[in-house]
């Protein structure tokens, strides 16, 4: 079951950034991210009422609260730094680069849990494969203006963040429903997204958003909601090392949709490393 819900995560996952780089269009990508998390946040209590899961709130060690709030921190940098890249660069290379973590996490996976040091060696492998496809997607070239290049530091920062998640998501979750997890996080999240557009003095964007572009924030919202759902439940109940690679098969989509909607146009040489990410990332689900 948890394998079912890793591959709806990453459908969702895979919307979500077309539908967030519609919204964005001319829209501050810090009161995107703060809208976004709003949806979310209640879309994840709507769940967590529906369920019956406020039931076990209570029941909550402080051990699990610290590594939820903590992996809500990791999520909420992860958030604001993919967002701003996808405001700055193509949707098909940042959502690459933001899917490195698979990397990130797998490796810290092997280190910290000993039951993800199955197969170890055939990992590594995989991993090399998602590392090559990511370099090849990024198309980085060496006489471009260093401001056009700022997306990747933003995106690395995602995929780093998002790495953390992964991981502090998996010791915070170990013993808590994870629908409530899922509404903790989210409401750390929106506390750091929305504290950080009043620091910024960004408010008064709010107020010029178009209805089209708050729809497509709006919509991308539930779609993250939905992805959030079944990727932590996947984390619960399975591997890291498994239901991360599954969940970054999303790019597939990303790419997809960003080909058909935003009418971007990859070379042979993003296809390749496309491909080499995927067949990475679906060994270590399929082998592992």
């Amino acid at each position: 079951m948890w394998i079912v819900a890793a591959v709806f995560s990453a459908i969702f996952a895979g919307v979500t950034a077309i539908l967030s780089k519609c919204g964005m269009k001319d829209v501050n990508s810090d009161v995107a991210t703060a809208i976004r998390t709003g949806v979310v946040f209640v879309f994840a209590w709507l769940i967590v009422l529906i369920t019956g899961a406020y039931a076990t709130l209570a029941t909550i060690d402080p051990k699990s609260l610290v590594f939820l709030i903590l992996s809500g921190l990791a999520t909420g940098g992860s958030w604001i730094c993919y967002f701003k890249a996808l405001s700055l660069g193509e949707v098909s290379k940042v959502a690459a680069v933001d899917k490195s973590s698979v990397v990130f996490s797998v490796l810290i996976a092997i280190l910290v849990f000993p039951e993800e040091r199955t197969l170890w060696w055939v990992k590594l492998l995989c991993l090399a494969a998602v590392a090559a496809g990511t370099f090849l997607m990024t198309e980085i070239k060496r006489s471009e203006d260093k401001a056009k290049r700022a997306w990747l530091v933003f995106a690395l920062l995602s995929a780093l963040f998002a790495a953390a998640t992964s991981i502090l998501s998996k010791i915070g979750i170990e013993n808590v429903n994870s629908n409530a997890a899922t509404a903790i996080r989210t409401g750390v999240v929106l506390v750091m997204a929305w504290g950080i557009v009043f620091f910024r003095k960004e408010t008064k964007s709010v107020k010029e958003i178009k209805g089209k572009e708050l729809l497509f924030l709006v919509l991308s919202g539930f779609a993250t909601g939905g992805s959030w759902l079944c990727y932590y439940y996947a984390i619960q109940q399975g591997q890291v090392s498994v239901v991360v690679p599954i969940d970054k098969l999303s790019i597939v989509l990303t790419v997809v949709f960003s080909v058909l909607f935003l009418k971007e146009k990859p070379s042979a040489k993003t296809w390749l490393g496309l491909a080499l990410l995927a067949t990475g990332s679906l060994c270590m689900a399929i082998f592992t």
